[in-house]
């Protein structure tokens, strides 16, 4: 349901969350590696997510990427907004142009309704959650 590029940008954004703060920033050589993404693409994505105020970032010898109060309160979509537009998520399994509830493609009615649920969760689900969850040892990141 996600792109490799929305699946690297959580994974990198969680990763931050986890291992940074405004005194403990990390730049790109610090994560790639650890989170298996190719450096040169994590970095576009970091700073596109930085751009759009999903993620911080300073530049400077003591500069990088990290996450404050404010970006760990964001729901998961504005992830996968910056990356790859919600539309992704709601555009036709067949990528059939036609495709909607009164016009349904072949897959429609046995994706529709897992894809809303998935959507809502990205919705109602912040970083700050799933950071709970791996602090509380409930789910797993790189280290």
């Amino acid at each position: 349901m996600l792109t490799n590029s929305s699946k690297y940008a959580i994974k990198a954004v969680l990763f931050l969350a986890v291992h940074s703060n405004e005194d403990n920033k990390l730049m790109v050589k610090d994560i790639f590696d650890r989170i298996n993404v190719p450096q040169q693409y994590l970095a576009k994505i970091l700073q596109e997510l930085a751009k759009r105020d999903v993620i911080s970032s300073s530049r400077g010898p003591k500069g990088g990427f990290y996450l404050n109060d404010t970006n760990k309160k964001l729901p998961l979509i504005s992830i996968v907004d910056v990356i790859e537009g919600r539309h992704r998520l709601q555009s036709c399994m067949l990528s059939i142009k036609e495709c909607d509830s009164e016009n349904p493609c072949a897959l429609h009615d046995l994706v529709g309704s897992a894809n809303s649920h998935f959507l809502k969760n990205l919705e109602e689900t912040t970083i700050e959650d799933l950071i709970a969850s791996i602090e509380k040892g409930k789910a797993i990141l790189p280290l």
